[in-house]
């Protein structure tokens, strides 16, 4: 087996972490702060970010960068995207050529435009990208609820080695070679999520919300497929599959900012109330970004702009919406 090491000590990151302990590898989670490093150590839960579930003693946890980075075969990066960068340019004077390196970030980076993937071969440069996304709620994983996921590389023999590491009786992993789809639709499932929540918020049904992420869909088909990515995989976990759970589940955090809103709490008091992060409220500017630079339309993505960002309230932003010009329903199946 491996040695593995877990950078990022959030939800996710702690999730992975057990279930590869459960499978038998003895993990080393790396923990930014110090402090929170030794609490981590020694009630072994992580109760800030995944309450009421015990780290196993086989997970090794530290704050050093140089231990986990000479100790580690493979590294799983589990940064939120927006931190992403720093935290690679503060281990980029290590040796990692050749080194593996999983990605489970789902972000888009604000002021570049790039795909988690991209700025990690910035940072780091000659070594080996695997990125992994699909509907896995760390709640679940962690308590070992059946999941599935996809994970995409360049290299096909990369992506098996990854598929065989995870998969278990309870977290199936499926392999692609479509790195730009798996991505976006890990990114992108976000900002629908965000709809979705301002649509629980308002107080409106399942109508709502099964056109939000019908059309949601189609959205990020548009954009990844302009990026590069194939329209096929939007179909799958790292797409309608991701929209499904992150639009729906109690466990969204981009879902609950997205209901707050559309409660009437302003993205400031929301920010300020929350310890975790909600991707797609950096995403939508990302994407939007993409979206207005490629020539794509993305309507739902830039309502959600507007309504986080301009002032638009949120039933403003359903009219406008609805009422936008009348067209005929085109969809393409690409299998």
């Amino acid at each position: 087996m491996g040695k593995i090491g877990i950078l990022g000590a959030g939800g996710w990151g702690t999730a992975i972490s057990i279930h590869l302990a459960n499978k038998g590898y003895k993990p080393i989670l790396w923990e930014f702060f110090k402090d929170y490093a030794e609490e981590l150590k020694n009630v072994r839960e992580n109760y800030k970010f995944l309450p009421g579930v015990k780290i196993p003693e086989n997970v090794k946890i530290t704050s050093s960068k140089e231990e986990i980075i000479s100790k580690s075969e493979i590294l799983i990066i589990a940064i939120p995207s927006q931190y992403l960068r720093n935290v690679l340019k503060s281990i980029a004077s290590f040796n990692l050529e050749n080194r593996i390196i999983l990605s489970v970030v789902k972000g888009i980076e604000e002021e570049t435009g790039k795909r988690m993937s991209e700025v990690i071969k910035d940072e780091l440069k000659n070594v080996k990208i695997a990125v992994l996304s699909g509907p896995s709620h760390a709640e679940e994983v962690s308590r070992f609820i059946p999941t599935a996921v996809t994970v995409a590389s360049s290299s096909r023999s990369l992506s098996k080695k990854i598929q065989k590491i995870f998969i278990s009786s309870y977290f199936r992993v499926y392999t692609s070679t479509d790195v730009i789809g798996v991505e976006l639709g890990g990114a992108l499932k976000n900002i629908i999520a965000l709809a979705c929540g301002i649509s629980d918020g308002l107080g409106f049904g399942d109508n709502t919300k099964a056109a939000i992420m019908t059309r949601g869909l189609l959205e990020i088909m548009r954009l990844g497929a302009a990026l590069g990515g194939k329209p096929s995989t939007f179909y799958g976990l790292s797409g309608i599959g991701d929209i499904i759970v992150t639009s729906t589940s109690k466990h969204s955090r981009n879902r609950e900012v997205g209901e707050r809103i559309g409660k009437g709490e302003s993205l400031d008091e929301i920010l300020k109330s929350m310890e975790k992060v909600a991707e797609g409220i950096f995403t939508v500017k990302s994407a939007r970004k993409l979206a207005l630079k490629v020539g794509i339309e993305m309507p739902i993505t830039e309502v959600i702009y507007k309504i986080l960002y301009e002032g638009m309230k949120a039933e403003e932003g359903v009219k406008s919406l609805m009422l936008r010009k009348p067209k005929e329903e085109e969809i393409k199946f690409i299998i």
